[in-house]
């Protein structure tokens, strides 16, 4: 299980009110012994934090507010010692507008080498409109033009997020070979492996056609060629990536953040000679509804079988709303990625809890790996509330501040205390451990132990058993069942088991209630 860090609210260990590595490495031994195999976290580079430190200006140094590369290369081995694994995130598909890059490209002019990294174009007509109709996933238009040395109005370039992160050209050798020699770098530096920043994203159909050109496939849930997302052309770069990790004594490794259309699409990242592992975001989507859950599962588990790879589970990152504040709304009425989807339905946080808690044993039993975002352990809901002046994530403005955007599961983790800064800055407690049997923490803990000890737990196959609507069931050889109950009246769990751990109470005969989980030896 590998625990996420966003680094800038993880623990602060200078007191600066900024989260770093000095904090990060204070808390190694807590995620030790939470029961985590690795850590990932979030950009730690040299950025103007434009968007969270995901438009870097160096992709080989360390943001001063974070750290040195010293202190990186110390932490490492820390977390080494004490048998955490160390992912950093790797951002490939675009960089900051402050990189030297691009600023050289600015300076260089229309037809340079320089302005060839990247994806520069003339615009439409007498050239005062963008090259196409393509939009940033943070609202707006993805062309911003530039004003050349001379003063003139000049060339439009590509960003599908913010104009500070202009958009990577993947046909050019010098974009390829330099992220070569980043990963290079910190592999050599001790780090295990990358997470890839939409690894869906990096190639762009060539043309740059409209999207209002796109052609859709006859058929429900058919394939929509897109002219920047998950084009098949991706496949090959990853490739080169794999056999790069694997000419390591202790080969390295990727998981790839891919928002696709499906499993099946999916599981073309993961196949034996690409990446090693792909986020399940279709899981993370499900509605609680047994029905809708189960078919997620059983998807991926197909997709990632036909591939020989095993499936990776997430219920949230710093991109999508707490888990908690998603299961509090009513269930399948729409979309639940981030907090403005739900921000106006009804919320019932006790409920929402009570179903973080069953999704994580639910989770947790599953074949494959899985991710646990900062806090989760510790069953926190979104921060729905900010006041506005505080908001940080650059899609409120660039939405015109109709977006409220990813802040409220990015604030600073609680770690002790009734008042700020909680422990999170020093000097403050290091925080008593938990000795409360009932939490969210003690949960996480024991589900970890029992999946590390548990000969059925981890990779493997499951098999579907018999249960009522609104519940489903599934055993793991040898000798263990899980039943999660969504909506169904109490569940009896199968005679001749035992129960070892339980999200929730059961009823006094020892039923699976509504919005519980619980583990069984058969």
């Amino acid at each position: 299980m590998i625990y996420e860090v966003y680094i800038r609210s993880f623990a602060d260990g200078d007191g600066d009110g900024v989260g770093d590595i000095a904090g990060l490495s204070s808390r190694l031994p807590y995620l030790a012994g939470l029961g985590v195999d690795a850590v990932w976290i979030t950009p730690w580079y040299p950025s103007p934090m434009k968007d969270g430190g995901y438009d870097v200006a160096d992709l080989r140094g360390i943001e001063p507010m974070f750290g040195t590369v010293a202190a990186a290369r110390e932490m490492i081995a820390e977390a080494h010692d004490i048998g955490l694994r160390v992912l950093l995130d790797l951002v490939p598909n675009h960089l900051s507008d402050q990189h030297p890059w691009f600023q050289r490209a600015l300076a260089a002019g229309p037809g340079s080498a320089e302005r060839a990294r990247f994806v520069f174009r003339g615009g439409r007509g007498p050239g005062d409109e963008p090259p196409n109709d393509w939009t940033s996933n943070f609202g707006g238009r993805a062309w911003t033009r530039v004003t050349e040395t001379d003063g003139r109005p000049g060339e439009w370039y590509l960003h599908l997020f913010t104009p500070a992160q202009p958009d990577l050209d993947w046909t050019n050798h010098e974009v390829r070979e330099e992220f070569e020699r980043t990963m290079r770098f910190w592999f050599d530096l001790g780090v295990d492996g990358f997470r890839i920043d939409v690894a869906h994203g990096l190639v762009k159909a060539e043309g740059l056609p409209d999207l209002a050109s796109i052609v859709r496939s006859e058929g429900a849930g058919a394939r929509v060629d897109h002219p920047h997302w998950d084009r098949d052309e991706v496949h090959e770069i990853y490739r080169s990536w794999r056999a790069l990790a694997d000419s390591y004594n202790d080969p390295r490794v990727f998981i790839a953040e891919a928002w696709v259309q499906g499993p099946d699409r999916l599981a073309r990242y993961v196949r034996a000679d690409e990446l090693h592992t792909a986020f399940n975001f279709d899981f993370l989507l499900a509605p609680w509804q047994a029905e809708a859950m189960r078919d997620s599962i059983a998807a991926a588990l197909r997709a990632h079988e036909e591939v020989g790879a095993a499936p990776t589970w997430v219920l949230s990152n710093h991109d999508t709303i707490r888990e908690v504040s998603r299961y509090a709304r009513p269930q399948g009425v729409g979309p639940v990625r981030r907090l403005d989807d739900v921000i106006d339905l009804p919320a019932d946080i006790s409920i929402g809890r009570r179903r973080a808690r069953a999704a994580a044993l639910l989770m947790l039993a599953l074949p494959g790996g899985a991710y646990v975002y900062q806090g989760e352990e510790l069953g926190l809901a979104e921060v729905e509330d900010l006041p506005d002046d505080v908001l940080q994530d650059p899609g409120w403005e660039q939405s015109g501040h109709r977006y409220r955007g990813r802040d409220g599961c990015r604030v600073p983790l609680p770690w002790s205390g009734l008042e700020p800064p909680f422990g999170f800055s020093p000097p403050g407690a290091r925080g008593a451990p938990c000795r409360d049997a009932q939490s969210v923490l003690a949960l996480y803990r024991s589900g970890l132990r029992l999946r590390r000890a548990h000969p059925a737990l981890g990779d493997g196959t499951l098999r579907w058993l018999e249960a009522p609507a609104g519940a489903l069931a599934f055993a793991r050889a040898p000798g263990f069942a899980c039943i999660v109950n969504f909506t169904a009246e109490p569940v009896a769990p199968p005679v001749h088991s035992e129960r070892l751990i339980a999200s929730g109470p059961l009823d006094e005969d020892g039923r699976v209630p509504a919005d519980t989980a619980v583990w069984l030896a058969l």
